[in-house]
């Protein structure tokens, strides 16, 4: 199977205002936009891309319509301090406080107007322990 596109799509009731807030917060734009379903596309990079849909759509199988449940959001990014100190300032929940992980990360996390955990992650050296772990390839590059 070769895949062509690949992204989440985040299943709410509030499809306006969850994808204002990754218009705003997250460098979004909008490659369609309906009542029920909006394409967003990241303004840097076009491989980058996620989706908000209306649970409740016929479109969806009756057994699967609802709401996100179980769902974190990974960002990774070259500023996580500057995202963090930029995020906190406009007001978003820091669930998690920004920090330096063992396996190879310095993140926090937030959440989105449905609750979806958003962790925004800079790849950091791990520890040897965890290094140890890695497949050689996939060791952060400044290793």
């Amino acid at each position: 199977m070769k895949v062509t596109s690949y992204y989440p799509v985040i299943m709410t009731e509030r499809v306006e205002e969850t994808a204002a807030f990754y218009l705003e917060h997250f460098g979004f734009q909008k490659n369609f936009a309906s009542d029920w379903y909006v394409h967003l596309q990241s303004a840097e990079d076009s491989g980058i891309n996620l989706a908000i849909l209306d649970g409740r759509h016929e479109t969806i199988p009756e057994q699967g319509r609802g709401k996100v449940a179980g769902l974190l959001l990974n960002f990774e990014v070259e500023d996580v301090d500057g995202v963090h100190d930029r995020l906190s300032e406009a007001g978003l929940p820091i669930l998690l406080a920004i920090r330096d992980e063992a396996f190879g990360q310095r993140h926090f996390m937030t959440a989105d107007p449905n609750g979806v955990l958003i962790d925004i992650i800079k790849p950091i050296p791990p520890s040897a322990e965890f290094a140890a772990l890695y497949a050689n390839d996939a060791l952060p590059k400044e290793l």
